[in-house]
């Protein structure tokens, strides 16, 4: 039966639309902007003022965050992260960071890194240039320095200052524990009237395009054993992301947390 040159082209217009529809719905998806969310822990609001603008201006949620702590970890007087963090009880600055990328389910991090003060950093590029999630120790400096990273002492006159105080009053505000029983399980309740330091920024954001992304960055527990690592750099501890349901970090003490 012969077509009007009408009704073919009426059908030819619909079956082109059917076949497009799906192109149209996921160009449509792809389109659409979410609103954007920064969160960050109390000594973060500068992280989440530029991740914010990051993120308008259209990057990832991962990148904007990252970027964001990096203000926090050049700051001297911020003495919980990066530059000027507060040492180990040898006098010698230890990061631990660790990031999570909620659109492709990644994440990377590093823990016991001296003399870098990007540990954030660090951890993106572990995610981004291997197949492990965390790296430790001398062979965290060593990636970071294959990557471009630049050494440098980030012990301050600040936290030199309240290294050398901490000496002078040792005792029951270290980390070495007294005899005690075995079954005690709550061995920081030994320790009593310990005045230390503990901090960390823990920093979250969702992008316009709907993907949730984190980071947590720290020079961990103030004066700790050299080499000691708490929840920060753990995925599932110190930081957790998941695209389809938000994202997650803590802060404090990192003992608390793992046990």
């Amino acid at each position: 039966m012969d077509m009007k040159r009408r009704t073919f082209l009426k059908t030819a217009a619909i079956g082109t639309i059917l076949t497009q529809r799906p192109f149209m719905q996921a160009q449509a998806a792809e389109n659409t902007q979410f609103r954007p969310i920064v969160i960050a822990s109390g000594n973060g609001l500068q992280a989440t003022a530029r991740a914010m603008e990051l993120i308008k201006q259209g990057k990832d949620a991962l990148e904007a965050v990252v970027e964001g702590v990096t203000i926090v970890e050049d700051d001297p007087k911020e003495n919980s992260v990066g530059y000027g963090g507060l040492p180990n009880e040898e006098g010698v600055v230890e990061l631990d960071a660790s990031v999570m990328h909620g659109a492709t389910g990644r994440g990377g991090a590093v823990a016991a890194l001296q003399n870098i003060r990007h540990a954030a950093q660090v951890a993106k590029r572990v995610m981004e240039r291997t197949d492990h999630v965390l790296i430790v120790g001398a062979g965290a400096l060593k990636f970071a320095k294959a990557h471009g990273f630049k050494e440098e002492n980030l012990l301050t006159d600040e936290s030199r200052e309240a290294w050398l105080k901490w000496k002078e009053t040792l005792s029951n505000k270290d980390d070495w524990l007294p005899p005690h029983d075995e079954k005690t399980k709550d061995i920081g309740a030994i320790i009593k009237n310990a005045n230390r330091h503990y901090g960390t920024i823990n920093c979250n954001a969702i992008d316009l395009k709907g993907n949730v992304s984190g980071c947590t960055t720290t020079s961990g527990l103030a004066f700790k054993i050299a080499g000691r690592v708490g929840d920060s750099p753990i995925l599932g501890a110190g930081l957790w992301v998941d695209n389809e349901v938000g994202a997650a970090g803590s802060t404090g003490r990192g003992e608390a947390n793992l046990l």
